[in-house]
């Protein structure tokens, strides 16, 4: 808990020095945010030897709770890690800025909010903690408050997670009618025999609040034109604050789990949305944007998971996810530079469908084996895991379908079939790990019934056709349709177009 406090303290501070170069600031904001990684880790430790432990104000409905387990620890490590990295850049980043100190106090404002977060033992904590991150985010969106397109991006922004916020907040109302408390411990320990209207109606707002937070679809255009904001703000939304979505889903995965509809319903939008947006980001030419339609389709595949009740592999994804986008934004200007310093050959080989079917058959041929090699050492994995799996290998196998192109060096053929074997091994190694670490404090995946079924098949025929669709692209690109259609999908399919519309977002000021 001394994390977030270690952070509130120089959000103080900052606001009286909210000009440019405001003294010592910026270094001292980098030294408390190093000390309030030093105390999410002392509670790492704190765990191992005392265990779990709450803390609680007041009672009732009103409570204002904090828990120490296994869940919070490994968020707040991250976030305190990724918040240290981001001020750091930013002390470089934000030198000689006109609105410097208020940057970093603000960008203090959101982190402690993060920080609380994670750590909420309450659903009053979850819902403060949530409007503090919209309140501190929307002042970083608008450091530059002159532009119409950063107004636009906040307002954009301010709808969308307003609507999250007044989600949770009813239900959290409702859970408050099913089960008496607003003690998240104790609502998981009464999720198993509970029921009733009041219940299914909040576990359905619950799927609603973390659609929104994570930019599903079809809400997803405000996460797309955020980078109005300075680069740090982009690295702390899309490595920190945009996962707030899918930990809310797991710190209540037991009472979601419960309801087959909320998991069916997760499992379709988190698939559906990571293909749209996977789809559309390949069409991007800026690095930025398509870094933020990369976490649009990452999120949806977080929800996916969540659906599919794989709650370890969603949390190991979140922090997977964090640690490459903090870092892909924050190399993004060094990327841009490389990549134009470089000579660019083109594809070194154009696999032919025969090549893409026999490297798809033999990434799941490689992955079978796996499969069944760690299920009898380790024991049998679910449906639901080895349904996962074998998506990840279809991205795979699209490397080694260029490998087995007819043109291709023998040498390019050896190191994809490599690659698919090491996937595979790192899938289920890290699904082990995870386990491990928090297996034992999540729920795990139902067995799947029909309904389970139908969708886990239609799940992976949908990305099966979308990476054998992909393998063949040099085979289709050059055709009309193809042309028309990657003007559509860089645009979005015009779905942002919509949400402009609606809030006036194509409306400019007139000039004085």
């Amino acid at each position: 808990m001394l994390a977030p406090i270690f952070i509130l303290l120089i959000a103080g501070y900052a606001a009286f020095y909210p000009g440019r170069r405001p003294g010592g600031l910026p270094l001292l904001t980098e030294r408390v945010a190093i000390a309030a990684l030093v105390a999410a880790v002392a509670g790492g430790i704190q765990l191992v030897f005392a265990g779990p432990q709450s803390f609680a104000l007041g009672g009732d409905a009103l409570m204002i709770a904090f828990r120490l387990d296994a869940l919070s620890v490994t968020m707040t490590i991250l976030v305190a890690f990724i918040g240290w990295i981001v001020v750091r850049y930013a002390r470089t980043y934000l030198d000689g800025e006109q609105r410097e100190g208020a940057f970093h106090g603000w960008m203090a404002v959101t982190l402690a909010s993060v920080l609380l977060l994670v750590q909420a033992g309450s659903l009053v904590t979850l819902v403060l903690a949530f409007v503090a991150i919209g309140f501190g985010l929307r002042q970083l969106l608008l450091f530059y408050p002159d532009r119409p397109e950063a107004q636009r991006a906040a307002a954009k922004f301010t709808l969308v997670w307003a609507g999250g916020d007044i989600a949770l907040a009813l239900a959290s109302i409702l859970l408050w009618i099913a089960f008496g408390t607003s003690d998240i411990a104790s609502i998981a320990a009464q999720a198993e025999g509970g029921a009733g209207f009041a219940m299914h109606a909040a576990i359905a707002l619950l799927v609603l609040t973390a659609a929104l937070k994570t930019a599903a679809f079809p809400l997803h255009g405000w996460l797309t034109e955020v980078m109005e904001a300075p680069t740090p703000v982009s690295a702390l939304l899309h490595a920190g604050i945009i996962n707030a979505g899918g930990f809310l889903l797991i710190r209540m995965a037991d009472l979601i789990q419960t309801s087959t509809a909320a998991m069916a319903a997760l499992l379709m939008l988190g698939g559906f949305t990571a293909l749209f947006a996977a789809a559309v980001m390949l069409t991007q030419s800026a690095i930025k944007t398509a870094l933020a339609w990369s976490t649009i389709a990452q999120m949806g595949f977080m929800l996916l998971q969540c659906g599919l009740g794989l709650w370890t592999l969603a949390l190991l994804h979140i922090v997977a996810h964090s640690l490459y986008k903090a870092h892909a934004f924050l190399a993004s200007g060094g990327a841009v530079k490389a990549v134009a310093e470089i000579r660019r050959p083109g594809p070194v080989a154009v696999p032919g469908l025969g090549a893409v079917l026999r490297a798809f058959s033999l990434a799941l041929v490689l992955y079978a084996l796996v499969a069944t090699l760690f299920g009898f050492v380790f024991g049998a994995k679910s449906a639901q895991a080895l349904s996962l799996g074998a998506i990840l290998i279809f991205g795979v196998a699209y490397l080694v379908a260029q490998g087995m192109a007819d043109t291709a060096p023998r040498e390019l053929t050896r190191r994809t079939v490599m690659a698919s074997f090491a996937a595979t091994l790192a899938y289920f190694g890290f699904h082990l790990v995870a386990d491990l670490v928090w297996g034992a404090h999540l729920p795990a995946a139902p067995a799947p019934g029909p309904l389970e079924w139908g969708l886990i098949v239609l799940m992976l025929f949908s990305f099966g056709l979308i990476a054998v669709a992909q393998a063949l692209f040099p085979l289709w690109a050059h055709h009309p349709a193809a042309a028309g259609l990657r003007v559509h999908l860089a645009n979005g399919l015009y779905l942002n177009a919509v949400l402009d519309r609606m809030i006036g977002g194509f409306t400019t000021p007139k000039s004085r």
